[in-house]
């Protein structure tokens, strides 16, 4: 029982830990950085997945993570640094961290973007303090089965998402919460 109380602790010593550090590396990242970033990681989307140029052409704003880093065992966290563009401008920065326990092992890097197809879901995602996925406008998650069936005519979400260019392995299920919030660079 001991142990087992241990290992618990240094895994959440763990994530704590990878919980804080986004506000470190966001320090460490200048705007132009960030703004590149994510401008490099819109563009693999785009040459990768057409629909998301169709969607691009019809939303309002564009959420763009070009790194996030998820790790854990049993217990693990994410973590990413992003820019909101709109009208092809970049209009704000943002953080996403997220906690999840469950069935789950290893790290992975990932890029993610959100299509804010509706003025009351940007309306809600800028008045919320750290907008939460999960919680307020329906978000779609864009897989190739969704991807095959949109068209102009059969956009009907608040909001789309994208997760792409994935590196590294992470297995297993688990109940997860991730929260977006506006940071300054």
């Amino acid at each position: 029982m001991k142990t087992q109380s241990r290992l618990l602790g240094i895994v959440l010593l763990f994530v704590l830990a990878m919980a804080l550090w986004p506000a470190e590396s966001v320090r460490a990242a200048s705007a132009e950085q960030m703004d590149q970033a994510g401008v490099d990681a819109l563009g693999r989307l785009y040459a990768t997945t057409p629909v998301a140029q169709m969607l691009a052409k019809e939303a309002k704003a564009i959420l763009i993570f070009p790194s996030v880093v998820k790790a854990g065992f049993i217990f693990g966290a994410e973590f990413g640094n992003g820019i909101m563009r709109e009208g092809g401008r970049t209009v704000g920065y943002y953080n996403l961290t997220a906690g999840s326990y469950g069935l789950q092992a290893g790290v992975q890097d990932f890029e993610y973007a959100m299509f804010f197809m509706t003025d009351s879901a940007l309306t809600y995602f800028r008045q919320s303090e750290g907008f939460q996925v999960g919680v307020g406008p329906s978000v779609v998650i864009v897989d190739q089965g969704v991807a095959q069936s949109l068209t102009t005519s059969t956009i009907q979400s608040d909001v789309y998402a994208f997760v792409f260019g994935q590196q590294g392995l992470m297995a297993g299920l688990g109940i997860q919460g991730s929260k977006i919030t506006r940071i300054n660079p």
